[in-house]
Order: C-alpha cells, then sequence, then structure tokens
C-alpha cells in the first residue's frame, strides 16, 4: 500500500505520518517512510537528533548531476527526465528501528519547479518508490499543492489531507482532495488536528463534505513539547495514538473496499 500525507504547512502532516509508519511496522509491515517536506522534519518525529539526521538527497548536487545527465547546479540545460534511481533508497535509508526512513527533501529555489534536473530527480524517486518496490509506503508530503500539481504521486492507493480549524487549511485541503481525484487516487479521506471545541470539527466537516474523515485529534501540547523536544511523537500522547491507529484502520478498510 502507499499512502500519500498532505495539507498546509502545520497542520500536523509529519505527526501523522511518523506515528503511522511506526504502527504500521508494529504490525509486521515493511515501511518506508519518504520525508518529500522542505521542513525535513520527520526525522526528529521519530526521536532523531539533529546530528542524526540524514543528509537530504535534494542537496546531493553531484549526484543529481550525474543522474540527470547535467553539469553540477546547472540552469536552463537539457537533462534527464527519467534518470535511473532505482539502487538509491538502500544506499540512502536510515533505519529508525523498524522503519525504513528516506530523506528526500524539496526543491525549494526559486525557478526551481518542475522543469528543472531536481525537480526530474525528485518526481523519478517517488514514481520508482510508489509503483516499483513492495514496501508499504508513506510520503510526507511538502506544504500546498505542488506535489499533486506535478502528478508526482500518481498511482498511490490513498491520499490523506491533514487539516486543523481555519479557513486556508481547509481551503488547501479541499484543493488537495479535488486534485487527488482529478489524479485518479481512489481513496481520498482527511484528518483533522488541532481541534479546540466541536464547532470547529463542524466547520471541517461541512467544508470538507465530500472527504471522509478518518480520525479528529485534539489540540496536544504534549505533542508540541515533543516537537521541542526532538522526542518520538508516538510516545508523547496515547489518546492522540489510539485516534491514528483508529483512523489508519479506517483508510485500510477504505482502499480494501470494506467500508
Amino acid at each position: 500500500m502507499k499512502i500519500a500525507i498532505g495539507g498546509k504547512g502545520g497542520v500536523g502532516k509529519t505527526t501523522v505520518c511518523s506515528v503511522w509508519a511506526q504502527l504500521f511496522a508494529e504490525e509486521g509491515h515493511d515501511v518506508l517512510a519518504l520525508d518529500a517536506d522542505p521542513s525535513l522534519s520527520l526525522a526528529a518525529a521519530f526521536g532523531l537528533p539533529a546530528a542524526a539526521n540524514p543528509r537530504p538527497l535534494i542537496e546531493m548536487k553531484d549526484l543529481i548531476a550525474e543522474r540527470t545527465g547535467t553539469k553540477r547546479d546547472a540552469v536552463g540545460t537539457y537533462f534527464r527526465l527519467n534518470p535511473a534511481v532505482s539502487d538509491l533508497p538502500e544506499e540512502h535509508w536510515l533505519k529508525v528501528g523498524n522503519v525504513k526512513l528516506l530523506v528526500l527533501g524539496a526543491v525549494t529555489r526559486a525557478g526551481g519547479g518542475c522543469a528543472c534536473p531536481e525537480g526530474a530527480f525528485l518526481k523519478a524517486l517517488l514514481t520508482h518508490t510508489i509503483l516499483q518496490r513492495d514496501e508499504l509506503v508513506l510520503v510526507d508530503l511538502a506544504a500546498g499543492v505542488e506535489f499533486l500539481g506535478r502528478a508526482s504521486v500518481q498511482g498511490i492507493d490513498a491520499f490523506v489531507v491533514v487539516v486543523e480549524p481555519g479557513s486556508r487549511s481547509i481551503e488547501t485541503a479541499g484543493n488537495l482532495a479535488v486534485m487527488a481525484r482529478d489524479l485518479g487516487i481512489g481513496t481520498v479521506g482527511a484528518i483533522a488536528n488541532k481541534v479546540t471545541e466541536p464547532a470547529q470539527l463542524d466547520a471541517i466537516r461541512s467544508q470538507l463534505e465530500d472527504v471522509p474523515l478518518l480520525g479528529s485529534l485534539a489540540y496536544s501540547k504534549s505533542i508540541q513539547e515533543a516537537d521541542l523536544r526532538r522526542a518520538p511523537v508516538i510516545q508523547a500522547d496515547a489518546a492522540a495514538v489510539r485516534v491514528l491507529d483508529e483512523a489508519r484502520r479506517r483508510l485500510v478498510e477504505l482502499v480494501q473496499g470494506k467500508v
């Protein structure tokens, strides 16, 4: 199963990704977690100290140049749109408990969208991981609609949008859900996060009425503090983990057509 997790920045995508990765691994699945967000916070959510953070592949300029057939830091030149990347996951992932963590990063420089060697490299890695590998894959996407806009996650089984109370977050979630379905992603669901009162959840439900709500997380000071300390999020709030476990099981049922 291949699952991508998206949403507006700061809504809790990384929290969901890290907890789900560990829950799936505890069940015996072979789990590969991809950090495709420029904030590079997935390692911290697993509890890794900053010094142990894997180097993002997007920063490996010589590797990207070699695989795309360009010069280092090349801009405005011809490059391979489908570089060879099948050997890279095993070479660069880091084992965190029973989870394999691969830190991709994201294109952040001006003009660095899809039409650049870095963009082609990242898309090739995502496509290879989603379509050609056997692991259960979880992708922590960059904030916003960039990855879906580039169709970088075509072929995934489920897209989950994390949404917090707020008009911009809900609007982004709605746009992402529409784009995911336009890409042919069969299962789209939502997780509400940082909810402090029932009216907020009602607002999210009413504005995302076509998106199944997998679960709702209350605002958690414990998770915030774990983030500040780079402590494992899964150990921070047992109640939140239970909610996420139930949401995970509901998503699996939706993918398998049992609901």
